[in-house]
């Protein structure tokens, strides 16, 4: 790895690590605001119908599902947040590295809840004060919406993930170019005579 490549890793790292931690601490705090704010278990109308603040401790994952298996959720989302790092570290696109660090952030946020408030092997319940009237959520769970919807906008852009897909990209580009430049000399010549 020569030195151009490692700086743009650091800078990849260090844009992860800002952003991640930026994330992580939006999502606890508000956790932390809402396990005091409303543990009385009183509803907050935020935006009638559909908005309100109301606080639960959630033993599954989206939509309560898997509330039986909180253990393996939380096994699965250690996976993925080191699966994400991982991915954040073979990228060469600062995008890509964004949209890692945010789903990181999402992950970990309810994995912390897990792990802090269990009282077996990994079975703790995350706190979910956001009420949309069809679920109940919080901000991990929103940083992981938006991660997901970033990693679609990125493919269906064709933003390269690695060296090698930049390559192809930049060639692509390059062949575009090419074809474009000899149509367009191909109309200024006009036919071939007969």
């Amino acid at each position: 790895m020569n030195n151009r490549q490692h700086g743009r890793l650091r800078a990849r790292v260090a844009v992860f690590a800002c952003v991640a931690a930026v994330a992580l601490a939006c999502d606890q705090i508000t956790k932390a605001w809402a396990s005091r704010a409303l543990a009385d278990g009183h509803s907050v109308p935020v935006v009638p119908r559909l908005l309100s603040l109301r606080l639960i401790h959630n033993p599954g994952a989206s939509l309560g599902l898997g509330a039986s298996m909180t253990w393996l959720i939380s096994l699965l989302a250690t996976a993925a947040c080191v699966l994400l790092v991982a991915l954040a570290l073979t990228t060469v696109s600062m995008w890509w590295t964004v949209a890692f660090s945010i789903a990181f952030a999402g992950a970990a946020g309810n994995l912390i809840d897990r792990v802090a408030y269990a009282d077996g092997f990994l079975n703790g319940k995350v706190v979910d004060f956001l009420d949309y009237g069809w679920s109940i959520g919080n901000v991990a769970d929103i940083l992981l919406m938006f991660a997901g919807a970033g990693i679609v906008a990125l493919i269906l852009m064709g933003e390269p993930f690695s060296a090698r897909d930049r390559e192809r990209h930049l060639k692509s580009l390059e062949n575009k170019r090419g074809s474009v430049g000899t149509q367009s000399e191909e109309k200024h010549m006009g036919p071939e005579p007969q």
